[in-house]
């Protein structure tokens, strides 16, 4: 579990966060959602330890992150896996080389230990065979796979994904999503995924935290947001007519 409590972050005279307070569950994909501007880069950033709040608390189960020191930061650190929305593959590095990059800087596992752990993530992302390929070599939807693969390599207790469908098409898009939530039920991790994208809204959305000018502006899961009464919400998820109508039938249902 992961609980921000009165998030503040302003940059000068702009105030970007203005007291946001959440709990991103155990087990569960927590997303951030809202508009472009709305604050939710930011806020993963200060929920990752990218960022520094200008007042406010993270915790990380029970454990305030912003009061530890450098080496306290980086044992937890060493339990989130991050998968960044361009993949950030090292292209001169092979699929194998960049699952077991993390491997290499944060453990001292032996050179075997290391290969079952790296084969083991990618068996898991369904890569099984695809050691020797480099990025180039593979579609967007396989670069997003090894770049799950990647995240998970360390076994992290908190996994961040930013934009993780940006790029993909629709059914590679889905296929992203339902990886990334038996992931998460499967390790029962903490997973906070800032997205555009309304299927995953839709589908793998347990608990929605939308950011409106810097404000939390509605909570609740995918099986509240069709029947959602707060006006940010259906301005930012009804935008389109298409929308408007599938509201509208499912309400007269």
């Amino acid at each position: 579990m992961i609980r921000a409590e009165r998030i503040h972050k302003s940059f000068g005279e702009q105030k970007v966060l203005k007291g946001i307070s959440t709990v991103f569950e155990q087990g569960k994909t927590n997303l951030l959602i809202g508009r472009s501007g709305a604050g939710k880069t930011v806020m993963l950033k200060i929920l990752v330890g990218l960022l520094e709040p200008t007042d406010g608390e993270v915790w990380y189960d029970d454990t305030n992150f912003f009061t530890l020191n450098k080496k306290e930061r980086k044992a937890i650190r060493q339990q989130i896996g991050m998968l960044f929305q361009g993949s950030a593959l090292f292209d001169s590095m092979t699929v194998e080389e960049n699952v077991r990059f993390p491997l290499d800087m944060f453990t001292n596992k032996t050179k075997g230990e290391k290969q079952n752990q790296v084969d083991k993530c990618l068996e898991r992302v369904d890569l099984t065979g695809s050691n020797d390929k480099y990025p180039g070599e593979v579609s967007g939807g396989m670069q997003k796979r090894v770049g799950i693969a990647r995240s998970i390599v360390l076994e992290p207790k908190y996994l961040f994904c930013d934009e993780p469908n940006s790029g993909l098409d629709p059914k590679t898009s889905i296929v992203i999503d339902e990886l990334i939530r038996n992931i998460t039920v499967d390790n029962n991790m903490t997973t906070i995924i800032n997205t555009h994208d309304m299927n995953s809204v839709m589908e793998i959305g347990d608990k929605i935290n939308l950011l409106h000018l810097g404000e939390l502006a509605w909570v609740g899961d995918k099986n509240q947001v069709l029947e959602s009464e707060n006006e940010t919400l259906q301005d930012f998820i009804f935008a389109s007519p298409f929308l408007q109508r599938l509201r509208k039938g499912a309400l007269k249902q």
